[in-house]
């Protein structure tokens, strides 16, 4: 199937600029979304409908569904849907943000700009951290149906779904721990990314453990660190064939199925929560049938 937005397959690039878009009050956002479909090639740049989006076109999309939100005493996950997700993808971040620009203008008349964040590739794909994000992801056919969808309906097969949050890291909180507490954090040596099986039942690694669940929960990440001049963290993002193994994990990390919340929270917290569908290409162009368009 070679209808997938490619850059959900794709290496990670240099540099990315992430936009969320709300739709203002009252708006028909039909030739906007047209137009969007004629621009973005799913390669520079992938879309992602929420689905605030979906119900004011009155559409259904089976397996789209708001972000959950978990509150505790210890952590807090929220949800922030939007209408509209895009990803720019690059090598020059100054090409980055004409593209970006030119994109908000052509939405202008129907969607307003909720959320822009800049990233880049950090290394050889490692968080702020300096742990490699996305070790335990699929490879070559298994990452393909990881994270596409395989459905024979016109304007779905194809497609994606993708989980979407910020995370705000404290990185001198998590600095001024010693390295084997650093290590236990995540599951992982740093200096060779080898899985500790000493680690505790908290470290990351092991909240997420993807062949851990029933069903497996495998996601196909596509995670970058981002920078805006006062806080630093990583803009995660995770593709699927549904949200169904995100979802699993998620729930792990946040306590909610044994108490055990994930170590994580100790240095770094998440300021959004976003689920979007990303609909499959025809051509050059965004498929949008699926949405009546």
């Amino acid at each position: 199937m070679n209808n997938a937005q490619p850059g959900i397959l794709a290496p990670l690039p240099p540099h990315s600029r992430y936009l969320t878009f709300a739709l203002k009050p009252g708006a028909r956002s039909q030739a906007q979304l047209k137009s969007l479909a004629a621009a973005a090639d799913g390669k520079a740049c992938v879309v992602g409908v929420g689905a605030l989006l979906a119900f004011a076109l009155q559409k259904e999309i089976d397996g789209l569904r708001p972000f959950p939100h978990y509150r505790s005493d210890k952590v807090e996950v929220p949800s922030t849907p939007a209408a509209l997700w895009c990803w720019l993808r690059g090598d020059d971040r100054g090409e980055i943000l004409l593209r970006a620009r030119e994109l908000e203008k052509m939405l202008a008349p129907a969607f307003e700009v909720a959320s822009a964040i800049d990233a880049f590739k950090y290394g050889r794909g490692l968080d702020l951290t300096g742990y490699e994000d996305g070790t335990e992801n699929p490879k070559g056919r298994k990452a393909f149906e990881t994270a596409i969808v395989n459905d024979k309906r016109q304007g779905f097969g194809g497609a994606s779904f993708v989980a979407v949050q910020q995370w705000v890291h404290d990185l001198d909180a998590f600095a001024a721990m010693p390295q084997k507490q650093q290590d236990d954090t995540i599951g992982r040596r740093r200096r060779d990314n080898k899985e500790l099986a000493s680690a505790p039942e908290s470290a990351h690694v092991k909240r997420t453990a993807q062949e851990s669940f029933n069903p497996e929960a495998f996601v196909w990440r596509r995670s970058m660190p981002w920078f805006d001049g006062t806080q630093a963290g990583l803009n995660f993002v995770a593709f699927g064939r549904s949200l169904d193994a995100f979802d699993a994990q998620l729930r792990r990390m946040a306590g909610a199925e044994d108490g055990t919340v994930d170590a994580l929270f100790t240095f770094t917290r998440p300021v959004t929560g976003g689920y979007y569908w990303c609909p499959p290409v025809r051509g050059r162009k965004l498929d949008l049938r699926a949405i009546g368009l």
